[in-house]
């Protein structure tokens, strides 16, 4: 056999054992690559062979631990065992359908697990599973330096803030912001923007990250908004992030312009508080001085306040800031206050008048301001005139009162001015028709009021008299009585009489009962053949106990004229003289007129009247 057979010989092997191995069958191991699960959760690591019927198969599980393969449980037959006494401690078992499973996942068993099967002389197989523990980081939190303001005009790039998350797995990403903007990670610490991040296995697995972030702010940043994310990995394979609180910094930078304001909503009137306020774009803010007319105004801080201000107080005002890093610069501003005004109202003649009933009446007034202004006279709330002349013609008593003259500026809210005079109105008395006075029965209290105009006031007499009371209401004098309602003031009424030294006036007031209009109305009605009770229902305002008592007697006389009727015409009774004159009977119309003298009640007077109209 030559050199080249021999060469060949070795190839010629391996080809024949792999066809033979295709031709018996090969062991094969599926699993899953990765499994992931949450810390303290539970994990199942499955595991299937294909590739062989041997009758005695050994499955194992193990894991790459210290750098070798350590046995965690194996099946052999129908005999399934643990040897996770010292790896993970009780925690992993073996079921039926070869699958693994870990209880109460921790960080560390985050490892590499083997699925082993030995197939006897169907040969050997292994495949990898990767177990990956998560756990979701806290919130951020981002915290400010303890040092002091940063300056825009340092030289070297200033500490912003530090932002710092826990307990997380598997290590995530810090992220800075300004505006909403990710900043760029860099970590040269020679760039005027840069992160120093560092990161921290905890004992328990899990781990902390920390990103401090130094710049070199300009004076854009005096607003800028910063803030960090954290972003992370979940469960199911995706990047999900979680944001901190924001910061802003603390800039100190130089002013370039000055400006002063008034912090009142103008215009401005005599008496209000005023507040300016003067600052300028840098910060901090300098010192300020305050100034009018080259005067010197004490203000604090930036603010300058006149708690009352006058008319005097309208000018220009002007404020100058001190900056110690810059005296030659110009920090200087004006503002111009106008302050408004109005003078008292003046009303020519300005005294309180007196007037006789019917004269004539005129005043004037006038008044300055500091703008376009109006004038009213008024009278209580009417307004009676707009230029500033009031004129009454004919005056009467009820026009006596004060009349008030209101200037106002209505540019300026609530900038006015008044002025009142006094109308006195004398002449003689005049009653206002008075309001009759009404008694359930005579002898019953009545109180009665007599109401006048008059200047003097006038002199109030009674008849017949009583005690009395006097109020004024208004222009009017008002004289009150109580009495009892006697037949005379019945009959009469009650005299009131009004006088001062100019003259007097009179007037009668009547005093009558409720119901004696009630009771009339129902005689009437009664005796013209109504019904009666439709009578007794329409009186409703009077007494019922008076017209119950009417109509019963009513009742009882027609019943009388009936019963003498039916007596005449059935048994011709004859009369004596004596009688006929009492009583006259005749046919008129079928009708009875019947004249009974038994006494002079007003009953018999309604009675005498109606039977004299029917003949």
């Amino acid at each position: 056999m030559d050199g080249k057979t021999l060469r060949r010989t070795p190839l010629l092997c391996t080809l024949l054992l792999w066809a033979f191995q295709v031709c018996s069958g090969a062991v094969t191991v599926t699993v899953s690559p990765q499994v992931n699960v949450v810390k303290d959760g539970t994990a199942t690591l499955p595991c299937k062979y294909t590739g062989t019927k041997a009758n005695s198969i050994v499955v194992a599980w193990t894991v790459d631990y210290e750098g070798s393969r350590r046995r965690l449980a194996y099946k052999s037959g129908e005999e399934i065992k643990s040897d996770d006494a010292l790896i993970l401690k009780g925690r992993a078992t073996m079921g039926a359908d070869l699958s693994l499973t870990i209880t109460k996942v921790e960080p560390f068993d985050e490892l590499t697990y083997w699925c082993e099967v030995t197939a006897g002389p169907d040969g050997y197989k292994d495949a990898p599973t990767l177990l990956k523990v998560f756990h979701t980081p806290e919130t951020p939190e981002l915290k400010k330096p303890t040092s002091q303001a940063i300056s825009v005009t340092s030289t070297s790039s200033s500490e912003i803030g530090t932002c710092v998350t826990k307990n997380a797995l598997p290590q995530p990403r810090l992220i800075w912001f300004k505006n909403d903007q990710p900043i760029p990670e860099v970590k040269d610490k020679f760039k005027e923007t840069y992160m120093v991040p560092s990161v921290v296995k905890e004992s328990s697995g899990l781990f902390t990250v920390q990103s401090i972030l130094y710049m070199r702010p300009k004076k854009e940043d005096k607003d800028s908004v910063f803030f960090c994310k954290v972003e992370y990995s979940t469960l199911q394979n995706t990047t999900e992030t979680k944001s901190s609180g924001t910061i802003n910094i603390n800039l100190n930078y130089p002013p370039e312009k000055t400006t002063f304001t008034l912090l009142n909503t103008p215009p401005i009137k005599e008496g209000d508080k005023v507040e300016m306020k003067c600052e300028t774009d840098g910060n901090p803010q300098p010192l300020f001085d305050f100034s009018k007319d080259t005067k010197d105004i004490k203000g604090e801080g930036g603010l300058l306040t006149l708690k009352s201000v006058k008319r005097t107080d309208s000018g220009e005002y002007i404020c100058k800031g001190t900056d110690f890093d810059n005296f030659d610069k110009d920090l200087s501003a004006k503002l111009n206050l106008m302050v408004h005004y109005i003078d008292p109202v003046v009303v020519t003649p300005p005294e309180a008048q007196t007037v006789s009933l019917g004269q004539k009446v005129e005043r004037q007034c006038e008044v300055k301001a500091s703008d376009k202004h109006t004038l009213q006279w008024k009278k209580g709330s009417e307004v009676l005139s707009q230029d500033g002349n009031l004129s009454i013609d004919n005056v009467g008593y009820d026009q006596a009162g004060d009349y008030t003259c209101v200037g106002a500026v209505p540019s300026v809210p609530g900038l006015k001015a008044n002025a009142t005079f006094t109308l006195i109105v004398e002449g003689k008395p005049i009653i206002a028709q008075p309001t009759d006075g009404e008694v359930p029965k005579e002898g019953s209290p009545v109180t009665l009021k007599c109401a006048a105009h008059g200047e003097p006031k006038p002199q109030f007499t009674w008849a017949p008299s009583a005690k009395e009371s006097v109020e004024i209401k208004g222009n009017m004098i008002v004289s009150t009585i109580v009495l009892n309602a006697t037949a005379d003031i019945m009959k009469h009424g009650v005299n009131c009489t009004v006088n001062n030294k100019f003259g007097s006036d009179f007037k009668t007031i009547k005093v009558s009962m409720k119901d004696e209009r009630a009771f009339k109305g129902s005689a009437e009605v009664l005796l013209s053949g109504n019904p009666v009770l439709k009578s007794a229902d329409m009186q409703q305002g009077g007494s019922s106990a008076v017209v119950v008592a009417v109509v019963v007697c009513v009742l009882l006389l027609l019943l009388l004229v009936g019963l003498i009727y039916c007596l005449n015409k059935r048994t011709k009774l004859p009369c004596s003289k004596k009688d006929k004159k009492d009583m006259v009977t005749g046919d008129v119309n079928n009708d009875i007129v019947v004249e009974m003298k038994t006494g002079k009640t007003e009953h018999d007077g309604l009675l005498n009247k109606k039977a004299t109209a029917e003949k």
